[in-house]
């Protein structure tokens, strides 16, 4: 089918804080559209305050998928939110409205579009006997492990990021293959049955965005984002888990830093120049990716809304 008789979707993609959300939902109401999300937080159940989840009046408003589908003690792939959204999508078009993906999830969205590459499946004992090796040595010790038999991919992981170290340890153990020449080997998926227009938000200054990073935070806090990440803790499944910063919903964000603090790390002044330096480096980093794709569009939400008002009209031929 030729690309123009695909029906219509749009990406609205941009580092934290930079306004996606807003925009996605009016854009939706006034189109008859609905949001698939691409955040991996917002995937979470009760990760609400911290991750900027739309609250449940706007998810009335406007029907949203792929936020809570999962507890925040399980993990979520990639692989799985891009199967989850193409069925959304797939809906969502047959009820005859506008998908609008909104998110700032580089590997959620290049799952989506280009597929990922072909991967062994997940082999649950030798994760077990990972995780234990590393509660005994320390993932610092395993990152450089994996330095030795995958200097690619060590270069491209941090050694405090136990979900990647484990998953690339994991590949090499297996196959004895480096998961860096797996990835190199090309990606795989089905093309997206609709024509997407890809627009990049970002405040045309830095400053700016570190600005409303530290505001959304200070709202946070006063919204009571500590009793949330209190009432995480609190939860029997949560308890249980024996090292509960190694999931990816703890990961998260702002919950990292707090769930140290409730730990007894540090004080309420250095959780908050933690959470906010933090949160500047994943905008830092979603900065990067979307740099390296020239199949999008940059518009400043704030200061060139006519350009973007334009850009749809002419996708839509409105």
């Amino acid at each position: 089918m030729s690309n123009l008789l695909l029906p219509p979707a749009i990406a609205l993609l941009g580092p934290t804080a930079s306004g996606k959300s807003a925009l996605a939902l009016e854009w939706a109401q006034r189109l008859g559209g609905e949001i698939v999300s691409i955040d991996s937080a917002l995937v979470y159940r009760g990760l609400d305050i911290g991750a900027a989840k739309p609250s449940a009046v706007e998810q009335a408003r406007v029907p949203h998928h792929l936020i809570d589908v999962r507890d925040p003690w399980q993990t979520y792939s990639a692989a799985e939110f891009a199967a989850d959204a193409r069925t959304a999508i797939a809906d969502i078009v047959a009820r005859g409205r506008i998908p609008i993906l909104a998110g700032g999830t580089g590997l959620y969205f290049q799952a989506l579009t280009e597929g990922l590459a072909e991967m062994p499946q997940a082999d649950a004992a030798l994760r077990a006997a990972i995780s234990a090796d590393a509660a005994m040595r320390g993932w610092p010790a395993l990152h450089a492990e994996l330095a030795q038999v995958d200097p690619r991919a060590a270069a491209k992981i941090k050694p405090t990021d136990p979900q990647r170290i484990q998953r690339a340890l994991e590949v090499f153990r297996l196959t004895g293959t480096p998961i860096s020449t797996w990835q190199a080997e090309g990606r795989r998926g089905p093309r997206l049955p609709v024509r997407l227009l890809r627009l990049a938000l970002a405040p045309a200054e830095r400053a700016v965005l570190h600005a409303r990073i530290a505001q959304r935070f200070e709202t946070m806090l006063e919204q009571g984002f500590l009793d949330e990440v209190r009432a995480l803790r609190a939860l029997p499944a949560m308890q249980a888990v024996a090292a509960p910063l190694d999931l990816p919903a703890v990961r998260a964000v702002g919950y990292r830093q707090a769930w140290e603090l409730l730990e007894g790390q540090g004080d309420a002044d250095k959780f908050r120049e933690r959470a906010i330096a933090a949160t500047r480096q994943l905008a830092k980093r979603q900065f990067t990716w979307l740099r390296g794709r020239p199949d999008l569009r940059w518009f400043d939400p704030a200061t060139q809304r006519a350009g973007l008002e334009d850009a749809l009209a002419l996708f839509l031929g409105r």
